[in-house]
């Protein structure tokens, strides 16, 4: 919690007016029952009424001016804490999306979701209320009891002999609360994890007639959350009850006790209402500490979570003083081997060079580590063994925003924004009128001239308003407008008739010669150009060399030419 907490640090001047400005409205708050009492005790058996307006006057603008304390306090806490969280989420997010892909796979992508908006939230919640109920709760109950000590030790003793059970009783359940928030968070997690897969695959399970066989799983996981959640409130909701208990177990001693010893003469009838009040005070001063235990408990333990990915470490250069080398390969896999899980190699001892402005296709069966090969060569992952290096040096030696800018890819699951067609080509990015027409028309994009509003067109939520090979083309756009130095195409042109992807092929080859690019695909004739094509299954190098080499030598590239073109040819 403690770098969570730092972020409070900017907030020190304003987080010191507001406690000042708490403590001060509770400090005038503790007086009005002494000044009750003055009045009951000393000023009304004398029968003055300008004593009496006096001090009634002075109790009203006590309780104005604890009121109107209270009220700027609470909303500088609210702007504090606001203030905090939104510097929190940024910094949060920000980490996230640099993390290294090994750890992202490690949290899940549902999880760093809940830790960025629900456990935020929770740690708001806690800075709010620590601010409001953590300065107020405390003086409360500290200075009720100060001030009932010096009025009436003998019934003070009997708040004293309540204290020990109350607090041991805020330890166990806070103890136990604690952990079991902890768990509720990783249920709401698999909750999110379970919407997020619906809604991803919501047409393939309306197409399957799978909806209610997915309400059911969605059902299972939220009584799961359901469960959890009950246990961790039932157990912090026996607090308030038994706290209260004790409390006015406490409050009818008192009132016997004080009848007693205002019937002996040993005490005042004002003393005993002022007590009373004082009583009541400590009653919402403990209730407070009681909702603050509540709250931190389920602070403590999101924020607990969020420490772990802000303290988890991000990927530095490996090789700080490493520089490229003029005479080698532009791209270069050494023996390069790689898990995902470190149980089964992904990819086992591959080998290749491309040199620049060459083209490397690979082709293979599902699963056969083609994607793998493009994550190591953005950098994404590092290789269990071997190296991969651009112009001579390793991959990890880069910084990571000098290497992904000579980089244009387009990926199996990529993304389109719900904003305008330019803004999702552009990118945020430099990209000039020239360069993005360029990029449109040798990713056959063009059917934007077919749109009411042209590039100005909004898309929606990931571009469901375009077909897949419109999708896809504007995908392509995207990568080419920024005139990348080496371009990654991951099964981008599935959804590509034959004629299109021919004539993209064939402009990409006219206007990006000096482009080295990486094609992963399905199909034969999407890479039997290319200068070079790697055939993978399992992980494993079935064969590297021309179209008309594999042909010769590898049996498996020979037998995928058979299946889709239907000869060796």
């Amino acid at each position: 919690m403690k770098r969570v907490l730092s972020f409070l640090k900017p907030q020190t001047g304003r987080t010191a007016v507001q406690i000042f400005l708490k403590f001060t409205a509770t400090l005038v708050e503790l007086f009005l029952p002494w000044i009750l009492e003055h009045i009951i005790d000393v000023v009304a058996p004398t029968g003055q009424k300008t004593q009496l307006v006096l001090w009634g006057g002075l109790m009203l603008l006590c309780a104005l001016a604890a009121f109107f304390g209270a009220v700027i306090a609470n909303r500088m806490a609210a702007k504090i804490a606001a203030e905090f969280t939104r510097s929190l989420r940024r910094t949060l997010f920000s980490r996230i999306t640099r993390l290294p892909f090994r750890d992202v796979d490690r949290f899940t992508v549902p999880s760093l979701i809940s830790r960025v908006s629900t456990d935020t939230y929770h740690v708001n919640d806690m800075i709010d209320r620590m601010l409001r109920l953590g300065i107020r709760a405390p003086i409360l109950l500290l200075g009720g009891l100060l001030v009932c000590a010096l009025m009436e030790p003998v019934l003070t003793l009997i708040l004293l002999a309540a204290l020990p059970l109350l607090g041991g009783l805020l330890v166990l359940i806070s103890r136990r609360s604690i952990p079991l928030y902890a768990k509720a968070q990783e249920a709401s997690e698999n909750l999110v994890r379970r919407i997020q897969e619906n809604m991803t695959g919501v047409r393939l399970i309306r197409a399957l007639s799978k909806s209610g066989f997915e309400t059911e799983r969605f059902a299972e996981t939220n009584r799961d959350v359901v469960r959890t959640e009950q246990k961790a409130e039932v157990t912090m909701a026996a607090a308030n009850p038994l706290m209260t208990v004790f409390l006015n177990v406490g409050m009818a001693a008192v009132i016997v006790v004080g009848a007693f010893r205002v019937r002996a003469g040993a005490t005042e009838p004002g003393k005993i209402i002022a007590f009373l009040n004082y009583f009541t005070i400590l009653l919402n001063g403990l209730i407070g500490i009681t909702r603050i235990f509540t709250i931190c408990s389920k602070g403590i333990a999101s924020g607990k979570r969020i420490e772990e990915v802000l303290n988890t470490p991000l990927a530095e250069p490996e090789i700080a003083d490493a520089a490229p080398a003029p005479d080698a390969p532009h791209i270069a896999f050494s023996d390069v081997s790689f898990s995902y899980n470190k149980v089964a190699e992904n990819l086992s001892h591959l080998s290749v060079t491309l040199e620049r402005g060459q083209t490397l296709g690979i082709i293979g069966p599902t699963g056969s580590g083609k994607s793998t090969v493009l994550r190591l060569l953005l950098g994404f992952y590092r290789p269990d063994s071997g190296t991969v290096s651009i112009d001579g040096k390793p991959v990890s030696a880069y910084d990571e925003a000098e290497l992904h800018q000579k980089f244009g890819a387009v990926f199996q699951n990529d993304f389109l924004y719900a904003d305008e067609i330019r803004e999702n080509i552009d990118f945020a990015r430099a990209v000039t009128d020239a360069d993005r027409e360029e990029a449109i028309r040798v990713a056959q994009a063009g059917f934007w001239n077919d749109l009411p509003d042209g590039l100005d067109t909004v898309l929606s939520e990931r571009g469901m308003n375009l077909s897949g090979g419109q999708r896809q083309r504007l995908l392509i756009a995207r990568a080419l407008a920024a005139k990348p130095e080496i371009l990654l195409l991951d099964d981008c042109s599935s959804a590509l008739d034959y004629q299109t992807d021919a004539a993209f092929r064939k402009a990409l080859r006219q206007a990006f010669s000096g482009t080295t690019t990486v094609i992963v695909a399905q199909r034969v004739s999407s890479i039997r150009w290319a200068d070079k094509i790697l055939m993978l299954d399992e992980g494993r190098v079935l064969g590297c060399g021309t179209h008309e080499q594999l042909l010769a030598s590898c049996e498996a590239y020979r037998a995928i030419c058979r299946e889709q073109m239907g000869v060796a040819a």
